[in-house]
């Protein structure tokens, strides 16, 4: 049996040392939901997303708070299109619903991360972390240090 993303992202935590909570909750199919269930605010929430960057699938990490900035992605990329991954391919590459999906690249996640500028007003960042059910919350700072991230800004106002 394949570990959980969930205990994959916790073991990784421990390996680098770093310090975290973990909220177990009902289960949350949106970012103020889970900002409800985990008692912290929204604009905490490190909202990730899958998108489909020319022909390269990408991880994208902003405050849920905030919706991604399509245009600022395709010039990062220099890119005529961007699109969301489907829950089809969701599933395929990662075994996890939206609204799981963590907020890590590699090891984790096969994807390139790119994490937005929003994330770093934030003291803390807290995130689905595999599961509708299961969240993590932790420093931004040892977030960083960890995350293997491109920092770029990609987000605008809802």
């Amino acid at each position: 049996m394949t570990k959980s993303v969930f205990d994959s992202i916790k073991n990784f935590l421990d390996e680098n040392q770093i310090a975290y909570r973990t909220v177990h909750h009902e289960p949350t199919f949106t970012s103020e939901e889970s900002a409800r269930a985990r008692g912290e605010e929204v604009k905490i929430g490190g909202k990730a997303i899958v998108m489909k960057v020319g022909e390269v699938f990408r991880l994208f990490v902003l405050s849920a708070a905030l919706k991604i900035d399509s245009d600022a992605v395709k010039s990062q990329f220099q890119s005529k299109s961007t699109r969301f991954a489907n829950a089809e391919e969701l599933l395929d590459f990662t075994g996890l619903v939206p609204g799981s999906v963590p907020p890590f690249g590699h090891p984790i996640l096969p994807f390139e991360l790119f994490v937005d500028k929003s994330i770093l007003r934030n003291e803390k960042i807290a995130f689905n972390a595999g599961s509708l059910t299961d969240s993590i919350v932790m420093r931004t700072s040892d977030y960083l240090k960890v995350a293997d991230a491109t920092v770029f800004e990609f987000s605008k106002s809802v």
